[in-house]
């Protein structure tokens, strides 16, 4: 059954391991909706040097959203009309919503500064204390802090009352402060509802009608994705209380379970015939 006007936004960082093979069933379920019609564009904190290979084995055409809701990322030719406002980076055309660089470095020292707090940029590290701090491999390590918008760092010695106390003090100066696994991220001006909205204008006039938006994601994951799509599937590793994840307005998510190999097949039933 085909959906000629259907879009999933998928968010993927919990469905693919920075390093490691995507949760069993994953690729499939992404072919899947490739031989259906039904583009599925990818949101992830990662930036678009580390998805570059993840990108090309799982044949990825579609655009994505990068960095946290910073930028929308697309091949030149996906759309024949093209958006008013784009810059290019690297081999993507993009949509820029948040401030680029060095706009969030300068706001992380700022309100370091400010709040006495002190964090360490994952940008002045050494390679070898980038691999120490990071976890990751050599080459896996030196592509997370090639960001394009925002910062990575860590609090050195900080309480969790600094912390928070840090994170106050960025959004009264209207900046983002977020956990990135075990590092943090600032950004100016960020918004995931933005780059969704963006590419739904896009999707619309491709379509010559209105997308429906279906949203994809782990009950990890902010409602910011769930309230900006029509429809939202949660993939849970637990039982969800009666009002778990359910966006402030819209209709209740569709809740299944994340370790389950039979949850893709019933997913993309529920994409295809838009039963939730």
């Amino acid at each position: 059954m085909r959906s000629p006007n259907t879009v999933v936004f998928c968010a993927i960082d919990e469905f693919i391991p920075a390093s490691g093979n995507p949760l069993t069933g994953f690729p499939e379920f992404l072919e899947s909706l490739a031989e259906a019609d039904i583009p599925c564009v990818w949101l992830t904190g990662r930036n678009r040097h580390q998805l570059d290979s993840t990108l090309r084995k799982l044949g990825q055409t579609a655009p994505f959203i990068a960095e946290g809701g910073c930028c929308v990322y697309m091949a030149e030719d996906y759309f024949h009309l093209k958006p008013s406002r784009t810059i290019r980076l690297g081999r993507f055309i993009c949509i820029p919503v948040a401030r680029s660089l060095p706009a969030a470095a300068d706001a992380l020292d700022l309100v370091a500064e400010q709040t006495g707090i002190e964090v360490v940029p994952l940008r002045s590290l050494s390679p070898r204390e980038l691999i120490q701090n990071s976890g990751l491999p050599k080459r896996d390590a030196e592509s997370i802090r090639q960001r394009d918008f925002d910062e990575l760092f860590f609090f050195a010695g900080a309480s969790e009352e600094d912390i928070q106390n840090f994170r106050k003090q960025a959004t009264l100066q209207k900046f983002t402060v977020r956990a990135h696994g075990s590092l943090w991220s600032m950004a100016v001006n960020p918004s995931l509802s933005t780059c969704i909205s963006e590419l739904r204008k896009l999707y619309d006039r491709a379509f010559h009608k209105n997308c429906f938006s279906i949203a994809v994601a782990t009950s990890a994951e902010g409602v910011e994705l769930l309230t900006a799509c029509d429809r939202s599937i949660v993939m849970t590793d637990r039982s969800p209380a009666p009002d778990s994840r359910k966006p402030s307005s819209g209709a209740a998510p569709k809740f299944l379970p994340l370790f389950n190999g039979q949850s893709w097949t019933n997913a993309l039933e529920a994409i295809e015939t838009r039963q939730f």
